[in-house]
């Protein structure tokens, strides 16, 4: 199917083509649940939010996964030179890196704004340095560069039905409830990167604190009061999502089925971890493959039902619903 996105949306250069396809492989590789959604997408829209997803990780597999032998300050150079080279391919439309390269050319294509870029970069340096957040506050301040603009890069790409800035806070919000919902699914294999995501007024609250968190994870042994904090933090993570939910009808209604598809999926590790006990500091918990499989299955339905509508209005119809990439204001 690489092909057929690739050809949708008018993309035709070879190495462009190779650039892309390196991101669909990362975003196939690493995110299985955004990539399943992803396929729910109107062909043409997918490559971008491949190109997206792979710059996302590559920055991220160089804050987390160079190996612990590699000093932060290795790992710094290396985002500064991502840094860099983005910054480049963002002026020139090339880079070094393929994934930059896409990611060039979808920001150039789209129209996304690059302060987006800047700040996720901001925040995934500070992961370099920081390995607790003290308040919700602090810890949202992180968030904006690592999680809410993400969903605000994805907004160009899905289109809207309104002003984009009317649609702006519940895309921001919808970034920052799956962000939250794999700190708390990952909590265990954070802290063995030393850091904890969970903020320490809320541990506090229960009392927690991080060496009660790490004796947990050596021992394999549990403590209420962690399933305390844990069961706080997932009901702080489900109030994201009650503020990201009504942006979902905002949205081209060709893509709702795909964003749809991604909300109950992430809410769905929530219940995973939930119906599991939180056993989060001692192992991950996953949505089981029948329950994706029908969610995908219900995605696809929409999807089918959307462009039967879409095919349904009259040319030259001002129906709203015949929304493209972008469509509303981005003042």
């Amino acid at each position: 199917m690489t092909r057929r996105e690739l050809d949708a949306a008018g993309i035709t250069d070879p190495a462009l083509r190779a650039a892309y396809r390196r991101c669909r492989t990362l975003n196939a590789r690493h995110g299985r649940t955004y990539f399943l959604a992803t396929r729910l997408l109107p062909v043409d829209r997918r490559s971008s939010v491949h190109a997206l997803y792979g710059f996302a990780r590559r920055a991220d597999d160089i804050v987390d996964d160079l190996g612990p032998s590699r000093p932060p300050g290795e790992r710094d150079a290396r985002l500064k030179e991502l840094e860099n080279d983005l910054a480049h391919g963002l002026r020139t439309g090339r880079g070094t890196d393929p994934v930059v390269r896409a990611v060039a050319h979808t920001a150039e294509r789209l129209g996304i704004e690059h302060i987006l870029f800047a700040d996720f970069l901001a925040s995934m340096r500070s992961d370099l340095r920081v390995t607790d957040y003290p308040t919700y506050a602090d810890l949202r301040a992180y968030m904006h560069g690592s999680a809410a603009v993400i969903g605000l890069q994805m907004l160009p790409v899905l289109g809207t039905v309104v002003p984009r800035e009317e649609a702006a806070p519940h895309a921001a919000a919808l970034g920052v409830a799956f962000q939250l919902t794999n700190f708390l699914r990952d909590v265990g294999e954070d802290l063995d990167r030393g850091r904890v995501y969970l903020p320490a007024d809320l541990l506090a609250a229960h009392g927690v604190d991080r060496p009660l968190l790490e004796w947990s994870r050596r021992t394999g042994r549990r403590d209420g009061r962690i399933r305390a904090a844990l069961t706080a933090a997932e009901a702080m993570t489900r109030e994201v999502y009650r503020e990201a939910e009504p942006g979902i009808a905002m949205l081209d209604p060709r893509v709702r089925p795909c964003i749809r598809a991604a909300f109950v999926l992430y809410g769905g590790i929530l219940d995973a971890v939930a119906d599991a006990d939180y056993p989060v500091l001692h192992r991950r918990v996953a949505v089981s493959r029948g329950r994706r499989a029908a969610t995908a299955a219900a995605g696809a339905a929409r999807v089918a039902g959307a462009r039967w509508r879409a095919r349904a209005v009259p040319a030259g119809s001002a129906d709203r619903d015949a929304a493209v990439p972008g469509n509303g204001p981005a003042r």
